[in-house]
């Protein structure tokens, strides 16, 4: 009897395990799935320079049409050089050298209107350029002609280097201003920046033809 009943105990707990079974697989299958590794973040593009923005060493090229004037002597001197004028950014600047001038004088420097030096003395370049019809004065004084670029000064060797804007002159342009077809003069005393029409620079000691010269190449960094 006893054993009958131990067997049968046996059974029902042996049942009991086997009907546990699916609910605990069950819980099993429930249960959360382990987070998945997160991706790496995207590279972030490099940022494009803004319009107009150049690395501090890219070479830009750039043009400025030049005009030369060589210088003829008057007679009983013995004056030369070559003057070459660039414009570039809306300015004319003038530079050069004129060797032959006594040391250490100074000597009125302007455009006239005439681009003849074919009379002895000069003459036949006529006055100074100034297309605005204004008194004559200093190239740092208003008003002042367009073609007035004050004095040039020699060293005790007779030599002038040549360092002048021009204000409101153009190149090439074909405008009124425009000094391409006049004369460089060089004159015999030093032009005292009042007395007009001309200074009082006395007699015209040099003279040059202002012709078109073409480009220059220039770079900047």
């Amino acid at each position: 009897m006893r054993t009958a009943l131990f067997v049968a105990i046996t059974a029902i707990a042996a049942a009991a395990g086997c009907a546990r079974e699916p609910e605990d697989t069950a819980m099993n299958d429930n249960a959360p799935a382990a987070d998945a590794p997160a991706a790496p973040p995207a590279a972030t593009p490099p940022t494009a320079p803004a319009a107009g923005d150049l690395p501090p060493t890219t070479t830009m090229d750039d043009s400025a049409m030049t005009a030369t004037a060589t210088l003829r002597s008057a007679e009983g001197q013995d004056i030369g050089g070559t003057i070459t004028f660039t414009s570039r950014d809306g300015e004319i600047h003038a530079s050069g050298q004129v060797t032959g001038l006594p040391a250490d004088s100074e000597h009125g420097f302007h455009v006239h209107e005439n681009g003849d030096c074919s009379a002895p003395d000069f003459s036949s370049a006529g006055g100074h350029f100034n297309p605005t019809d204004v008194a004559h004065g200093g190239p740092e004084e208003q008003p002042h002609h367009v073609g007035d670029m004050g004095n040039i000064s020699a060293d005790g060797e007779g030599m002038a280097e040549v360092d002048a804007e021009l204000e409101g002159a153009t190149l090439g342009t074909g405008e009124p201003t425009d000094i391409v077809g006049k004369a460089v003069v060089v004159h015999e005393k030093a032009d005292d920046l009042d007395s007009q029409p001309s200074g009082d620079a006395g007699g015209r000691w040099a003279c040059g033809v202002i012709e078109q010269g073409g480009e220059a190449d220039m770079r900047t960094m």
